[in-house]
């Protein structure tokens, strides 16, 4: 008898090293409806989770980011949100709350809205649509269309698009301005 091999069953969590943890927690608890389950003042770390009655922590502020503002460590942390309505609620409170916005797109599978935390980290909210499409499949959308309009729009373009993939011209430029970025860091880096 063999034993099958070992296998994860979904993210746990993910954990954030932060310049000013009080701001993070504020934005994680304030902005984003985040639980705080517990904390450790001495060690300077929280947890906190969107369902913490299921998952103790889905999310770990930690004090200690050392890296200079501004570096590019993480290329995402995405929240998934249960309903459509969920994603439309949060970008009038990305808007109220003056969160930085990085764009709002059709995955085909999924509607996301990328914003920035205080600190510069990417984040995305997001929802499933139910629709099958090849990643990448990345179309910048206008969120204030009228929701059935733009459900509409979004399951034609998966139609047409979804089992080779899609992306915009704007978002492979955008992507490739962010690997020469990169490449500039690495060779900043390697001459220090």
């Amino acid at each position: 008898m063999t034993t099958p091999p070992p296998a994860v069953a979904e993210l746990g969590h993910v954990g954030l090293r932060c310049h000013d943890v009080s701001r993070q927690l504020a934005f994680y608890s304030d902005v984003l409806g985040l639980t705080v389950t517990d904390h450790d003042e001495r060690l300077g770390i929280w947890f906190l989770s969107a369902r913490p009655d299921t998952e103790h922590h889905e999310l770990l502020l930690a004090e200690g980011r050392d890296a200079p503002p501004g570096s590019r460590l993480i290329q995402q942390v995405s929240f998934r949100c249960a309903r459509f309505e969920d994603v439309l609620g949060f970008h009038r409170r990305f808007r109220e709350h003056n969160v930085r916005l990085d764009m709002i797109v059709s995955h085909g599978n999924a509607v996301g809205v990328y914003f920035f935390d205080p600190e510069g980290n990417r984040c995305e909210v997001y929802w499933r649509t139910g629709l099958v499409a090849r990643q990448p499949f990345v179309e910048h959308i206008d969120i204030e269309t009228d929701p059935e309009e733009l459900l509409d729009a979004i399951r034609a373009s998966v139609e047409r698009h979804g089992a080779t993939g899609f992306t915009e011209a704007s978002y492979r430029a955008w992507t490739r301005e962010q690997a020469v970025a990169a490449d500039a860091d690495t060779a900043e880096e390697a001459g220090r």
